[in-house]
């Protein structure tokens, strides 16, 4: 077979008269996928929130989460060259350890991080619009409406097809960078004016012992949220024209970009608006948009934020249905969610599945206040697991070329993941509780894939690496 599609000695037949899913993202709409995820809701929503914990120097928290996830993203890159397939973490966790419920459980968390981040965005699109078009949604329930209704379309979009998801995720990708550059663009309008004071982008908010280590491991925690997203395009690994050549050095460009322009944004918010005052409300920019450019239409940079968000939504929920198309293949889930649509190439039950549980989340848990911490409490658990994993699998040789990361990158990557999930970090409670309750979760759907298994006569096989289309 190509593609890069899954094949194990039991199951060869009927899986080469399944379709693949088709190869159409090259460098570019790799690059902005990679990019247009990283930039979501979080810089928009959180740049307020670390300068809460940091103060004026809110740049650095992204700066140190940008290293932490360069290191994992190194490891990402050797495990996605050499087992260039759609099932991300949950795959190499498989390779690397051979314990099925371990590897079920990682899939299930990083799923439930695409999920609830894409509920929480579409929850956030609707707010956004209330506010862009001044509605009257009725409050809770006229949210809750229109987040069902946007996810709804979300899903029509993901179905169609990934050619038109990543042509939609463009458009809304340079949407959302407009916005950015739009803060940028006033920031250094205002200080080459003589607005605003620069220099409190070098003040810190000392911890009650004096210190600035804690405040700053603190805003780590949240700016990591906004960090994470490289992790989603390796879940797309199989529609990519040539994974093995084309993902390091895009990945690598995309996290450069989106670091800097993280930065960028960083220094020209607390130039233009206090600390104490970027960190009330949940619209930290607009409040910068405000000071540094009051004849601005606020409406207008409303309506990008709205974009931005839905971009989120949306690549989040790409990446759900193909790691669940993924683990189906490697029968790790029921062959049900494995199953492509024979016109539109697209796993249609896995995006049907996400759906609903986001439909759920939307309804039943809303906005959840540590819901975001929790998606990097969960995906930093789930990194530490990555890097462990790309030095077990070094004793697994394949027969191509491939990146490979220098050995101390994963080794430091695992511990500093490990260190920013850790309760010593100032995080709160909540988050481990509604973590807990997601594994939870997890470990029943592992009971009812065993059963169903049992049923049907299936048994989770070895991954079996198959050469890409372009090798």
């Amino acid at each position: 077979m190509s593609g890069g599609a899954v094949s194990t000695p039991s199951v060869a037949g009927d899986e080469q008269a399944k379709p693949t899913l088709k190869r159409v993202m090259g460098p570019l709409l790799l690059l902005l996928f990679i990019v247009g995820d990283i930039l979501g809701t979080g810089i928009y929503a959180l740049t307020g929130q670390v300068a809460k914990q940091v103060g004026g120097v809110v740049w650095l928290p992204f700066v140190v989460a940008f290293a932490v996830a360069l290191m994992t993203a190194f490891s990402y890159l050797e495990l996605v060259t050499k087992y260039p397939k759609a099932a991300g973490a949950a795959l190499y966790t498989h390779k690397a350890f051979g314990i099925h419920f371990v590897t079920f459980i990682v899939a299930f968390a990083v799923m439930c991080s695409g999920i609830t981040s894409a509920s929480t965005a579409s929850r956030a699109f609707a707010a956004n619009m209330a506010n862009a078009f001044d509605l009257n949604l009725a409050g809770g329930f006229g949210i809750t409406a229109v987040g069902l209704a946007f996810m709804a379309l979300v899903a029509a979009i993901n179905f169609r097809g990934v050619s038109e998801s990543v042509k939609f995720n463009v458009v809304l990708t340079c949407v959302e960078l407009s916005g950015l550059l739009i803060i940028i663009f006033i920031g250094l309008t205002a200080m080459s004016a003589g607005e605003g004071d620069v220099s409190r982008a070098l003040e810190f908010k000392a911890a009650e012992d004096g210190g600035a280590f804690w405040p700053v491991i603190a805003g780590t925690t949240l700016a990591f949220f906004a960090m994470v997203g490289f992790e989603d395009s390796v879940n797309m690994a199989e529609e990519c024209k040539d994974p093995v050549r084309h993902f390091p050095k895009v990945l690598l460009a995309g996290l450069v970009i989106t670091g800097l322009i993280y930065v960028a944004v960083s220094v020209s918010a607390i130039t233009l608006v206090p600390a104490d005052k970027l960190g009330q409300g949940e619209t930290p920019l607009l409040q910068v948009v405000q000071a540094g450019a009051p004849n601005f239409p606020l409406w207008v940079f409303a309506i990008i934020t709205m974009f931005a968000v839905a971009n989120s939504a949306l690549i989040n929920m790409l990446m759900a249905s193909r790691l669940l198309y993924g683990m189906s293949n490697e029968h790790v889930l029921p062959a049900l969610l494995g199953k492509v649509h024979a016109k539109r190439r697209t796993p249609y039950v896995a995006i049907g599945f996400t759906t609903l549980l986001a439909f759920g989340l939307i309804t039943f848990v809303g906005e959840v206040p540590a819901l975001g911490g929790t998606t990097a409490l969960l995906l930093l658990c789930v990194f530490t697991v990555v890097n462990i994993a790309v030095l077990v699998l070094r004793r697994d040789p394949v027969g191509h070329e491939h990146f490979k990361t220098p050995s101390f990158l994963p080794v430091v990557g695992a511990l500093s993941c490990a260190f920013l999930a850790g309760p010593w970090t100032g995080r709160d409670p909540l988050q481990y509780k509604v973590a807990g309750v997601l594994i939870g979760i997890g470990i029943a759907l592992w009971v009812v894939t065993v059963l169903v298994n049992r049923a049907t006569g299936q048994k989770p096989a070895e991954p079996a690496v198959v050469p890409s289309a372009s090798e």
